[in-house]
């Protein structure tokens, strides 16, 4: 790379600009392919389908529920440790709240269930003076763990799908 002029990488600049103008694209892609059954009795996407419409319900910021309609989007790619994986994807596009929530939203849903794996279930109080703890706690009480429920009726993927775009069509941060 050290061999690269300026017109190199105003062409490399160029095309990864082109790139980004697909990321919407690309997110909505891997949410239809989170439409498969689970163990859970839903699908993965209805699990973010229904942790969004209620996180709307309760009067999110559409940042916010586009976060949560996303917040597991990382079982795509990498499902040992995909809220670090969810919060690299939206972490140049969203409030560094929302990026510490999503990061941290598996760790924080684990006080629901790790005690039944031998784990501790309070692990997440090792942030209990961070700044973002009390929210982070708040979603995943409120929108994550009760998301599992094949009665709900949440919103469609098509509902979403604007709010995702405009998320993605944000400038991302320069080297987050």
């Amino acid at each position: 790379m050290d061999k690269g002029t300026k017109a190199d990488y105003e062409l490399v600049a160029e095309s990864e600009t082109e790139n980004l103008s697909f990321q919407a694209d690309r997110v909505l892609n891997w949410l239809v392919m989170m439409d498969v059954e689970t163990v859970y009795g839903i699908t993965r996407l209805e699990h973010g389908l229904q942790s969004a419409t209620r996180a709307e319900s309760d009067g999110a910021d559409e940042e916010t529920i586009v976060c949560t309609l996303l917040h597991d989007i990382g079982d795509i790619l990498a499902p040992a440790n995909h809220s670090q994986v969810a919060a690299a994807l939206l972490r140049p596009y969203v409030s560094e709240r929302n990026a510490w929530i999503i990061e941290h939203h598996g760790l924080f849903q684990g006080y629901y269930y790790f005690h039944h794996i031998e784990k501790d279930r309070h692990a997440r109080d090792r942030y209990c003076d961070h700044p973002h703890y009390q929210a982070c706690v708040d979603f995943c009480e409120y929108w994550d763990q009760r998301s599992f429920d094949p009665k709900y009726c949440s919103k469609p993927l098509a509902y979403f799908e604007p709010m995702v775009r405009r998320l993605f069509a944000r400038s991302p941060a320069e080297f987050v």
